[in-house]
């Protein structure tokens, strides 16, 4: 059917847009969560993330193997992913490489391209801040970058999300047909 990829910062909306679209479609979903509790707060952002599904939704946490877990749901459900800037932090902290990153990258998003159903990935644009002070974080910053070019190369349909509003994104060719 397709996939969509909706980017946006911290506290954007992002999920709650991708949750919306899930629903609307009327069909099954499966929500698959790639966050873990590494502390108080974060088990608690987890929680309510939890509470905010519908109770119908099937939920399917899984940190690393996400192409797993996505070949794992009915072909004609939806799916939303949620999300991947954290699947890609638990990456580097499991000790992937680039290459090892981008590769499950781009395999699962083209798993997520071929489906019957939906799929809808949540993801963060972390590159539009100040450049970090420390290695690391530039390094999350621009793999981050590049697995999110990676899903969007295979999606039908990509959205920034700017306080609650997707404003969706086009091609690069289709900018420059519709502003001559």
């Amino acid at each position: 059917m397709s996939l969509s990829v909706l980017l946006g910062g911290a506290r954007s909306g992002k999920s709650s847009a991708a949750q919306a679209l899930a629903h609307a479609l009327g069909r099954p979903v499966t929500y698959i969560a790639t966050a873990t509790p590494g502390d108080e707060e974060m088990a608690e952002r987890i929680d309510r993330h939890r509470r905010e599904r519908p109770a119908e939704w099937a939920t399917v946490e899984e940190p690393l193997q996400l192409g797993d877990a996505l070949a794992q749901v009915a072909d004609g459900d939806t799916v939303l992913i949620d999300c991947l800037t954290l699947w890609l932090s638990n990456m580097m902290g499991a000790g992937d490489s680039e290459p090892t990153i981008l590769t499950a990258a781009a395999k699962t998003a083209a798993l997520a391209a071929r489906r019957q159903g939906a799929t809808i990935a949540v993801t963060n644009e972390v590159g539009l801040g100040i450049v970090p002070a420390n290695p690391l974080a530039r390094e999350f910053r621009d793999l981050a970058g590049r697995v999110n070019r990676v899903w969007v190369e295979h999606s039908d349909r990509t959205g920034l999300v700017i306080a609650g509003r997707i404003m969706p994104l086009v091609e690069s060719s289709d900018w420059k047909e519709s502003s001559q």
